[in-house]
């Protein structure tokens, strides 16, 4: 599940501060891209050896190079646009949330925590089974890259975690 707790849920100590850590699923590991960008480069040469000593290499390897170079873009790009981390701090007298964007953008939002109160909207949101934190004037999201069930799952953990 792409968030985990960074201390023990069942701890003894209940004024001991906890983090939970979120992030968007990464879907292709960085072996695997560098395994698929050469498989694509291998699998385009392949059908190149023919031509090998011909003007028509040389018009064909521009298009071929292009289109290596544009997946290698739109993999980096979505790469980067998946750089998201949300970290949400449960103290004893308050919570806080940080989120920090794909491209440096840095959100905070914090609460008194006995005011806070985590919502779950099956169908109001921009996504299935929304969740956000109210509290301090304010109503924040937690999680919406996450997927509908570990949406579901996350608002369970939450209300766990948030309760006096």
């Amino acid at each position: 599940m792409p968030y985990n707790w960074t201390s023990d849920t069942a701890s003894p100590d209940s004024t001991a501060p906890r983090e939970l850590h979120l992030w968007p699923h990464q879907s292709l590991p960085p072996e695997g891209y560098v395994k698929f960008l050469a498989v694509t480069a291998v699998l385009i040469v392949i059908p190149l050896f023919p031509l090998l000593g011909s003007f028509v290499l040389w018009g064909i390897l521009p298009f071929l190079l292009v289109a290596l170079f544009g997946m290698k873009w739109a993999l980096d790009r979505s790469r980067r646009d998946r750089q998201i981390l949300e970290v949400l701090t449960i103290g004893p007298e308050e919570a806080r949330l940080e989120r920090t964007g794909p491209r440096g953008g840095h959100q905070s939002w914090h609460c008194n925590r006995y005011w806070t109160t985590v919502q779950l909207h099956p169908h109001e949101g921009p996504v299935p089974n929304y969740v956000t934190l109210r509290g301090g004037g304010r109503e924040v999201e937690i999680g919406a890259f996450l997927s509908e069930d570990e949406r579901k799952a996350l608002f369970d953990d939450l209300q766990r975690a948030l309760r006096p």
